[in-house]
Protein backbone atom coordinates (compact mmCIF):
# COMPACT_ATOMS: atom_id res chain seq x y z
CA UNK A 1 0.00 0.00 0.00
CA UNK A 2 1.36 3.26 -1.07
CA UNK A 3 2.16 5.68 1.52
CA UNK A 4 0.76 8.78 1.99
CA UNK A 5 3.17 11.02 4.36
CA UNK A 6 0.62 13.76 4.72
CA UNK A 7 -1.81 12.11 6.56
CA UNK A 8 -1.47 10.26 9.91
CA UNK A 9 -4.06 8.03 9.38
CA UNK A 10 -5.08 5.53 12.58
CA UNK A 11 -3.99 1.65 10.83
CA UNK A 12 -5.75 -1.54 12.69
CA UNK A 13 -2.78 -2.23 14.33
CA UNK A 14 -2.13 0.88 15.96
CA UNK A 15 -4.61 -0.41 18.61
CA UNK A 16 -3.84 -4.11 18.04
CA UNK A 17 -0.53 -4.37 18.08
CA UNK A 18 -0.31 -5.26 21.79
CA UNK A 19 -3.84 -6.83 21.65
CA UNK A 20 -2.74 -10.93 21.16
CA UNK A 21 -5.74 -12.32 22.87
CA UNK A 22 -9.38 -11.33 24.08
CA UNK A 23 -7.72 -11.98 28.12
CA UNK A 24 -4.76 -9.60 27.47
CA UNK A 25 -7.49 -6.78 26.01
CA UNK A 26 -10.25 -7.22 29.09
CA UNK A 27 -7.09 -7.17 31.50
CA UNK A 28 -6.25 -3.91 29.99
CA UNK A 29 -9.62 -2.37 30.45
CA UNK A 30 -9.80 -3.59 34.20
CA UNK A 31 -6.49 -1.67 35.22
CA UNK A 32 -8.03 1.40 32.95
CA UNK A 33 -11.13 1.38 35.09
CA UNK A 34 -9.51 0.53 38.58
CA UNK A 35 -6.95 3.36 37.35
CA UNK A 36 -9.96 6.00 37.37
CA UNK A 37 -11.52 4.51 40.57
CA UNK A 38 -8.27 5.99 42.22
CA UNK A 39 -7.44 8.82 40.28
CA UNK A 40 -8.93 11.45 42.87
CA UNK A 41 -6.62 10.22 45.07
CA UNK A 42 -3.56 10.96 43.13
CA UNK A 43 -1.51 14.20 42.53
CA UNK A 44 -0.95 16.23 39.24
CA UNK A 45 -3.79 14.10 37.72
CA UNK A 46 -4.99 15.86 34.53
CA UNK A 47 -8.49 16.17 33.44
CA UNK A 48 -10.12 13.09 32.58
CA UNK A 49 -11.84 12.14 29.50
CA UNK A 50 -15.47 12.09 29.52
CA UNK A 51 -15.86 8.92 28.24
CA UNK A 52 -12.71 7.21 30.28
CA UNK A 53 -15.09 4.96 32.18
CA UNK A 54 -17.04 3.25 29.51
CA UNK A 55 -15.89 -0.31 29.32
CA UNK A 56 -14.80 -1.26 26.00
CA UNK A 57 -15.61 -4.98 24.51
CA UNK A 58 -12.71 -7.67 23.95
CA UNK A 59 -11.63 -8.33 20.45
CA UNK A 60 -11.99 -12.04 19.42
CA UNK A 61 -9.25 -13.48 18.12
CA UNK A 62 -11.38 -14.86 14.99
CA UNK A 63 -11.68 -10.85 13.68
CA UNK A 64 -7.74 -10.79 14.85
CA UNK A 65 -6.37 -12.96 12.54
CA UNK A 66 -9.13 -11.68 9.60
CA UNK A 67 -8.48 -8.07 10.08
CA UNK A 68 -4.80 -8.96 10.13
CA UNK A 69 -4.67 -10.91 6.80
CA UNK A 70 -6.39 -8.07 5.30
CA UNK A 71 -3.69 -5.63 6.35
CA UNK A 72 -1.03 -8.39 5.21
CA UNK A 73 -2.44 -8.58 1.51
CA UNK A 74 -2.81 -4.83 1.83
CA UNK A 75 0.68 -4.29 2.35
CA UNK A 76 1.81 -6.72 -0.31
CA UNK A 77 -0.39 -5.00 -3.19
CA UNK A 78 -3.01 -7.25 -3.15
CA UNK A 79 -5.84 -4.76 -2.48
CA UNK A 80 -8.89 -6.57 -4.02
CA UNK A 81 -8.39 -9.36 -1.94
CA UNK A 82 -7.89 -7.35 0.68
CA UNK A 83 -11.17 -5.84 0.44
CA UNK A 84 -12.70 -9.34 -0.07
CA UNK A 85 -11.35 -10.24 3.32
CA UNK A 86 -13.10 -7.33 4.80
CA UNK A 87 -16.08 -7.76 2.95
CA UNK A 88 -16.78 -10.96 4.36
CA UNK A 89 -16.17 -10.08 8.00
CA UNK A 90 -18.48 -7.39 7.10
CA UNK A 91 -21.08 -9.90 6.28
CA UNK A 92 -21.00 -11.13 10.13
CA UNK A 93 -21.96 -6.92 11.29
CA UNK A 94 -24.44 -7.80 13.49
CA UNK A 95 -22.51 -10.26 15.15
CA UNK A 96 -19.32 -7.74 15.87
CA UNK A 97 -19.18 -5.94 18.72
CA UNK A 98 -18.90 -2.04 18.93
CA UNK A 99 -15.05 -2.44 18.84
CA UNK A 100 -15.27 -5.14 16.51
CA UNK A 101 -17.30 -2.88 14.21
CA UNK A 102 -15.28 0.26 14.93
CA UNK A 103 -11.66 -1.36 13.80
CA UNK A 104 -13.66 -2.87 10.65
CA UNK A 105 -14.65 0.52 9.61
CA UNK A 106 -11.22 2.00 10.21
CA UNK A 107 -9.89 -0.71 8.29
CA UNK A 108 -12.16 0.38 5.37
CA UNK A 109 -11.27 3.98 6.18
CA UNK A 110 -7.78 3.00 5.83
CA UNK A 111 -8.18 1.10 2.30
CA UNK A 112 -10.22 3.95 0.74
CA UNK A 113 -7.76 6.10 1.84
CA UNK A 114 -4.59 4.40 0.21
CA UNK A 115 -7.07 4.00 -2.96
CA UNK A 116 -7.32 7.71 -3.44
CA UNK A 117 -10.84 7.83 -2.42
CA UNK A 118 -11.99 9.99 -0.09
CA UNK A 119 -15.42 10.38 0.49
CA UNK A 120 -15.72 6.48 1.21
CA UNK A 121 -12.71 7.01 3.34
CA UNK A 122 -14.39 9.78 5.68
CA UNK A 123 -17.92 7.69 5.01
CA UNK A 124 -15.92 5.07 7.13
CA UNK A 125 -13.86 6.78 9.52
CA UNK A 126 -17.51 8.65 10.69
CA UNK A 127 -18.50 5.41 11.45
CA UNK A 128 -15.80 4.46 13.43
CA UNK A 129 -16.34 7.43 15.57
CA UNK A 130 -20.31 6.49 15.81
CA UNK A 131 -19.57 3.36 18.16
CA UNK A 132 -19.96 4.11 21.53
CA UNK A 133 -18.48 1.37 23.33
CA UNK A 134 -14.64 1.89 21.58
CA UNK A 135 -10.90 3.31 23.73
CA UNK A 136 -11.06 7.07 23.68
CA UNK A 137 -7.34 6.90 21.68
CA UNK A 138 -9.13 5.40 18.39
CA UNK A 139 -11.98 8.57 18.48
CA UNK A 140 -9.12 11.09 18.87
CA UNK A 141 -7.06 9.64 16.35
CA UNK A 142 -10.06 9.18 13.88
CA UNK A 143 -10.96 12.70 14.39
CA UNK A 144 -8.00 14.03 14.19
CA UNK A 145 -7.59 11.86 10.25
CA UNK A 146 -11.10 13.16 9.42
CA UNK A 147 -10.15 16.56 9.90
CA UNK A 148 -7.37 16.08 7.49
CA UNK A 149 -9.48 14.35 4.48
CA UNK A 150 -11.90 16.97 5.29
CA UNK A 151 -8.68 19.41 4.38
CA UNK A 152 -7.90 17.55 1.46
CA UNK A 153 -11.56 17.54 0.05
CA UNK A 154 -11.74 21.60 0.80
CA UNK A 155 -14.35 21.25 3.49
CA UNK A 156 -13.04 23.69 5.92
CA UNK A 157 -16.07 24.08 7.81
CA UNK A 158 -16.54 19.98 8.44
CA UNK A 159 -12.62 20.44 9.37
CA UNK A 160 -12.85 23.01 11.97
CA UNK A 161 -15.84 21.45 13.28
CA UNK A 162 -13.67 17.97 13.32
CA UNK A 163 -10.27 19.67 15.06
CA UNK A 164 -12.91 21.18 17.59
CA UNK A 165 -14.46 17.90 18.67
CA UNK A 166 -10.30 16.46 19.00
CA UNK A 167 -9.33 19.24 21.11
CA UNK A 168 -12.04 18.50 23.58
CA UNK A 169 -11.00 15.22 24.07
CA UNK A 170 -7.37 15.64 23.33
CA UNK A 171 -5.75 15.92 26.80
CA UNK A 172 -2.27 16.77 25.39
CA UNK A 173 -0.86 19.85 24.73
CA UNK A 174 -0.62 20.94 20.78
CA UNK A 175 2.33 20.00 18.86
CA UNK A 176 3.03 22.88 16.36
CA UNK A 177 2.21 20.58 13.24
CA UNK A 178 -1.16 20.22 14.95
CA UNK A 179 -1.41 24.79 15.94
CA UNK A 180 -0.34 24.69 11.99
CA UNK A 181 -3.58 22.13 11.12
CA UNK A 182 -5.65 24.65 13.34
CA UNK A 183 -4.09 27.71 11.28
CA UNK A 184 -4.40 26.04 8.01
CA UNK A 185 -7.98 25.54 8.35
CA UNK A 186 -9.04 29.02 9.96
CA UNK A 187 -6.90 30.65 6.77
CA UNK A 188 -9.14 28.64 4.41
CA UNK A 189 -11.97 29.52 5.92
CA UNK A 190 -10.92 32.81 5.99
CA UNK A 191 -10.56 33.69 9.43
CA UNK A 192 -7.37 34.88 9.17
CA UNK A 193 -7.25 36.25 12.72
CA UNK A 194 -7.58 33.00 14.40
CA UNK A 195 -5.27 31.76 11.98
CA UNK A 196 -2.62 33.85 12.77
CA UNK A 197 -3.11 33.08 16.90
CA UNK A 198 -2.03 29.58 15.92
CA UNK A 199 0.59 30.30 13.68
CA UNK A 200 2.20 32.54 15.77
CA UNK A 201 1.91 29.66 19.04
CA UNK A 202 3.46 27.36 16.32
CA UNK A 203 6.43 29.41 15.71
CA UNK A 204 6.67 30.41 19.11
CA UNK A 205 6.96 26.80 20.49
CA UNK A 206 9.81 25.69 17.65
CA UNK A 207 11.62 28.80 18.23
CA UNK A 208 11.40 28.32 22.27
CA UNK A 209 13.47 25.08 21.69
CA UNK A 210 15.97 26.76 19.74
CA UNK A 211 14.58 25.37 16.31
CA UNK A 212 13.86 27.15 12.92
CA UNK A 213 10.27 27.32 12.13
CA UNK A 214 9.17 25.19 8.95
CA UNK A 215 8.88 27.15 5.57
CA UNK A 216 5.10 26.11 4.81
CA UNK A 217 4.60 27.63 8.59
CA UNK A 218 6.30 31.23 7.28
CA UNK A 219 4.75 30.92 3.78
CA UNK A 220 1.77 30.36 5.71
CA UNK A 221 2.22 33.20 8.65
CA UNK A 222 3.21 36.03 5.53
CA UNK A 223 0.18 35.06 3.95
CA UNK A 224 -2.32 35.63 6.57
CA UNK A 225 -0.64 38.97 7.28
CA UNK A 226 -1.10 39.85 3.86
CA UNK A 227 -4.89 39.22 4.27
CA UNK A 228 -4.79 40.95 7.42
CA UNK A 229 -3.31 44.17 5.11
CA UNK A 230 -0.04 44.43 7.83
CA UNK A 231 3.01 44.73 5.24
CA UNK A 232 5.14 45.17 8.36
CA UNK A 233 4.67 42.47 9.68
CA UNK A 234 4.56 40.57 5.99
CA UNK A 235 8.48 42.18 5.86
CA UNK A 236 9.72 40.69 9.33
CA UNK A 237 8.26 37.30 7.94
CA UNK A 238 9.96 37.28 4.77
CA UNK A 239 13.54 38.90 6.19
CA UNK A 240 12.91 35.32 8.58
CA UNK A 241 12.80 33.27 5.18
CA UNK A 242 15.72 35.13 3.61
CA UNK A 243 17.77 34.34 6.87
CA UNK A 244 16.65 30.69 7.56
CA UNK A 245 15.43 29.42 3.94
CA UNK A 246 18.11 31.39 1.37
CA UNK A 247 15.47 30.89 -1.92
CA UNK A 248 15.74 33.68 -4.91
CA UNK A 249 12.20 34.15 -4.81
CA UNK A 250 12.21 35.12 -0.91
CA UNK A 251 14.76 37.82 -1.71
CA UNK A 252 12.99 39.94 -4.57
CA UNK A 253 9.55 39.33 -2.78
CA UNK A 254 11.66 40.77 0.62
CA UNK A 255 12.78 43.47 -1.96
CA UNK A 256 9.19 44.66 -2.92
CA UNK A 257 7.99 44.51 0.38
CA UNK A 258 10.39 47.60 1.16
CA UNK A 259 9.42 49.22 -1.60
CA UNK A 260 5.90 48.70 -0.47
CA UNK A 261 6.40 50.16 3.29
CA UNK A 262 8.75 53.41 1.33
CA UNK A 263 11.77 51.93 2.64
CA UNK A 264 13.63 52.07 -1.21
CA UNK A 265 17.36 51.96 0.22
CA UNK A 266 16.73 48.59 1.62
CA UNK A 267 15.06 47.31 -1.56
CA UNK A 268 17.27 48.55 -4.04
CA UNK A 269 19.98 46.61 -1.32
CA UNK A 270 18.38 43.29 -1.70
CA UNK A 271 17.75 43.49 -5.15
CA UNK A 272 20.92 44.17 -5.94
CA UNK A 273 22.23 41.70 -3.48
CA UNK A 274 20.14 39.02 -5.25
CA UNK A 275 21.37 40.67 -8.74
CA UNK A 276 25.40 39.54 -7.45
CA UNK A 277 24.02 36.22 -6.38
CA UNK A 278 22.11 34.94 -9.56
CA UNK A 279 18.93 35.25 -8.71
CA UNK A 280 17.97 37.49 -10.71
CA UNK A 281 16.88 36.40 -14.51
CA UNK A 282 13.35 37.18 -15.23
CA UNK A 283 12.75 40.37 -17.48
CA UNK A 284 10.34 42.18 -14.88
CA UNK A 285 13.05 42.01 -12.26
CA UNK A 286 16.07 42.81 -14.39
CA UNK A 287 14.01 46.13 -15.12
CA UNK A 288 12.96 46.71 -11.59
CA UNK A 289 16.69 46.54 -10.51
CA UNK A 290 17.52 49.27 -13.70
CA UNK A 291 15.05 51.30 -12.53
CA UNK A 292 15.49 50.58 -8.91
CA UNK A 293 19.72 52.36 -9.91
CA UNK A 294 18.26 54.91 -11.64
CA UNK A 295 15.76 56.33 -8.83
CA UNK A 296 19.10 56.13 -6.39
CA UNK A 297 21.35 58.24 -8.85
CA UNK A 298 23.08 54.86 -10.06
CA UNK A 299 22.44 55.59 -14.05
CA UNK A 300 25.14 53.93 -15.23
CA UNK A 301 24.65 50.96 -13.10
CA UNK A 302 21.19 51.28 -14.27
CA UNK A 303 22.47 50.68 -17.78
CA UNK A 304 24.87 48.35 -17.15
CA UNK A 305 22.26 45.46 -16.01
CA UNK A 306 20.00 46.40 -18.83
CA UNK A 307 23.25 46.13 -21.60
CA UNK A 308 24.28 43.16 -19.80
CA UNK A 309 20.90 41.65 -19.92
CA UNK A 310 20.02 42.38 -23.35
CA UNK A 311 23.50 40.79 -24.96
CA UNK A 312 22.96 37.68 -22.65
CA UNK A 313 19.69 37.64 -24.42
CA UNK A 314 17.83 37.47 -20.95
CA UNK A 315 15.12 40.39 -22.22
CA UNK A 316 14.29 41.28 -25.57
CA UNK A 317 16.20 44.24 -27.52
CA UNK A 318 12.53 45.52 -28.11
CA UNK A 319 11.61 49.40 -28.83
CA UNK A 320 11.03 49.60 -24.42
CA UNK A 321 14.24 48.01 -23.35
CA UNK A 322 16.22 50.04 -25.88
CA UNK A 323 14.83 53.09 -25.53
CA UNK A 324 15.30 52.43 -21.25
CA UNK A 325 18.87 51.44 -21.61
CA UNK A 326 19.32 54.73 -24.09
CA UNK A 327 18.18 57.33 -21.45
CA UNK A 328 20.05 55.74 -18.81
CA UNK A 329 22.94 55.83 -21.01
CA UNK A 330 22.02 59.35 -21.38
CA UNK A 331 21.47 60.07 -17.48
CA UNK A 332 25.14 58.45 -16.85
CA UNK A 333 26.20 61.55 -19.26
CA UNK A 334 27.78 58.43 -21.68
CA UNK A 335 26.63 59.85 -24.76
CA UNK A 336 28.61 58.13 -27.29
CA UNK A 337 26.84 54.73 -26.20
CA UNK A 338 23.58 56.57 -25.81
CA UNK A 339 23.64 57.77 -29.53
CA UNK A 340 24.21 53.97 -30.94
CA UNK A 341 21.66 52.35 -28.63
CA UNK A 342 19.25 55.34 -30.12
CA UNK A 343 20.12 54.45 -34.01
CA UNK A 344 19.58 50.89 -32.81
CA UNK A 345 16.05 51.54 -31.48
CA UNK A 346 15.53 54.36 -34.13
CA UNK A 347 15.32 51.37 -37.19
CA UNK A 348 13.04 49.20 -35.44
CA UNK A 349 10.23 51.65 -34.01
CA UNK A 350 10.57 54.82 -36.72
CA UNK A 351 7.88 56.63 -35.29
CA UNK A 352 10.47 59.80 -34.56
CA UNK A 353 10.54 60.05 -31.24
CA UNK A 354 13.86 58.13 -31.04
CA UNK A 355 15.11 60.16 -33.61
CA UNK A 356 14.08 63.64 -32.19
CA UNK A 357 16.12 62.24 -29.27
CA UNK A 358 19.06 61.22 -31.44
CA UNK A 359 18.91 64.51 -32.54
CA UNK A 360 18.87 66.73 -29.37
CA UNK A 361 21.87 64.31 -28.41
CA UNK A 362 23.95 64.63 -31.53
CA UNK A 363 23.26 68.58 -30.85
CA UNK A 364 24.72 68.38 -27.05
CA UNK A 365 28.09 66.51 -28.43
CA UNK A 366 27.97 69.27 -31.35
CA UNK A 367 27.51 67.12 -34.01
CA UNK A 368 25.70 69.06 -36.13
CA UNK A 369 25.47 68.08 -39.69
CA UNK A 370 23.72 64.42 -37.38
CA UNK A 371 21.30 66.73 -35.58
CA UNK A 372 20.11 68.08 -38.53
CA UNK A 373 19.82 64.68 -40.42
CA UNK A 374 18.50 63.34 -37.28
CA UNK A 375 16.06 65.86 -36.52
CA UNK A 376 14.73 66.09 -40.56
CA UNK A 377 14.23 61.94 -39.88
CA UNK A 378 11.82 62.50 -37.01
CA UNK A 379 9.79 65.59 -38.68
CA UNK A 380 9.23 63.48 -41.56
CA UNK A 381 8.92 60.29 -39.39
CA UNK A 382 6.41 62.50 -37.31
CA UNK A 383 4.44 63.85 -40.51
CA UNK A 384 3.94 60.00 -41.44
CA UNK A 385 2.45 59.33 -38.40
CA UNK A 386 0.27 62.30 -38.51
CA UNK A 387 -2.81 60.44 -39.19
CA UNK A 388 -2.67 58.18 -36.45
CA UNK A 389 -2.84 61.50 -33.57
CA UNK A 390 0.37 61.37 -32.53
CA UNK A 391 0.69 63.67 -29.43
CA UNK A 392 4.58 65.16 -30.99
CA UNK A 393 3.40 68.93 -31.64
CA UNK A 394 5.90 70.23 -28.73
CA UNK A 395 8.66 67.64 -30.57
CA UNK A 396 7.83 68.89 -33.47
CA UNK A 397 8.64 72.51 -32.72
CA UNK A 398 12.17 71.23 -31.30
CA UNK A 399 12.90 69.59 -34.05
CA UNK A 400 13.13 72.96 -35.92
CA UNK A 401 14.60 74.49 -33.14
CA UNK A 402 17.41 72.30 -33.67
CA UNK A 403 17.80 72.46 -37.35
CA UNK A 404 18.13 75.88 -36.65
CA UNK A 405 20.77 75.65 -34.61
CA UNK A 406 23.00 73.24 -35.86
CA UNK A 407 22.53 74.80 -39.25
CA UNK A 408 23.48 77.94 -37.79
CA UNK A 409 26.50 76.24 -36.65
CA UNK A 410 27.67 75.20 -40.00
CA UNK A 411 27.14 78.80 -41.46
CA UNK A 412 23.75 77.43 -43.40
CA UNK A 413 22.11 80.77 -42.28
CA UNK A 414 19.64 80.80 -44.73
CA UNK A 415 18.51 77.38 -44.20
CA UNK A 416 18.88 78.61 -40.08
CA UNK A 417 16.67 81.15 -40.31
CA UNK A 418 14.17 79.34 -41.84
CA UNK A 419 13.90 76.63 -39.27
CA UNK A 420 13.32 79.45 -36.94
CA UNK A 421 10.53 80.94 -38.70
CA UNK A 422 8.88 77.77 -38.31
CA UNK A 423 9.85 77.39 -34.70
CA UNK A 424 8.54 80.53 -34.00
CA UNK A 425 4.58 78.95 -35.27
CA UNK A 426 4.63 77.22 -32.20
CA UNK A 427 3.44 78.32 -28.73
CA UNK A 428 6.17 76.27 -26.41
CA UNK A 429 9.26 77.61 -28.97
CA UNK A 430 8.02 81.06 -29.89
CA UNK A 431 10.37 83.46 -28.22
CA UNK A 432 13.21 81.29 -28.26
CA UNK A 433 12.86 81.33 -32.21
CA UNK A 434 12.48 84.70 -32.57
CA UNK A 435 15.60 85.38 -30.33
CA UNK A 436 17.55 83.00 -32.20
CA UNK A 437 16.35 84.19 -35.39
CA UNK A 438 17.41 87.90 -34.42
CA UNK A 439 21.12 86.67 -33.54
CA UNK A 440 21.63 84.09 -36.76
CA UNK A 441 20.15 87.56 -38.52
CA UNK A 442 23.25 89.61 -37.37
CA UNK A 443 25.72 86.47 -37.17
CA UNK A 444 25.04 86.82 -41.09
CA UNK A 445 25.20 90.16 -41.62
CA UNK A 446 28.48 90.15 -40.03
CA UNK A 447 29.86 87.23 -41.92
CA UNK A 448 29.01 88.82 -45.73
CA UNK A 449 30.97 92.28 -44.13
CA UNK A 450 34.03 89.57 -43.68
CA UNK A 451 33.49 88.01 -46.34
CA UNK A 452 33.08 91.34 -48.24
CA UNK A 453 36.51 92.79 -47.23
CA UNK A 454 38.42 89.09 -47.67
CA UNK A 455 37.14 90.03 -51.31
Amino acid sequence: MKSKNSLLLTTVFTLLVTITSSKTFAAQTSTATNADENSADKKNVTKQSYRASKKVPAMRNRVYAQLARAQQLADEGDKIEGFEVLGEVEERLDSLNSYERAMLFNFYGFMYYGNDDLALAIDSFNKVIAETAIPDSLIISTLYSLAQLSMQQQDFKSALDYLNQWRTLNQKELTGNQEMLFAQVYFQDKDFINSLKHIEVAVGLVEANNKQPKENWLTLQRATYYELQQPKQVTKVMEKLVRLYDKPQYWLQLSSMYGEIGEEDKQMAVMEAAYQAGYISKTSDIITLSQLYLFHGAPYKSAAVLDDAIEQGSIFADEDNLSMLARAYLAAKEDDKAIKVLIRVSDIAQSGKHDALLAQTYLNTEQWQAAMNAAKLALARYAEHKKSKVKNVKDIANMHLIVGMASFNVKSFERSLAAFAKASQFVSTKKTALQWGKYVEREQEQHKVQLAMLN
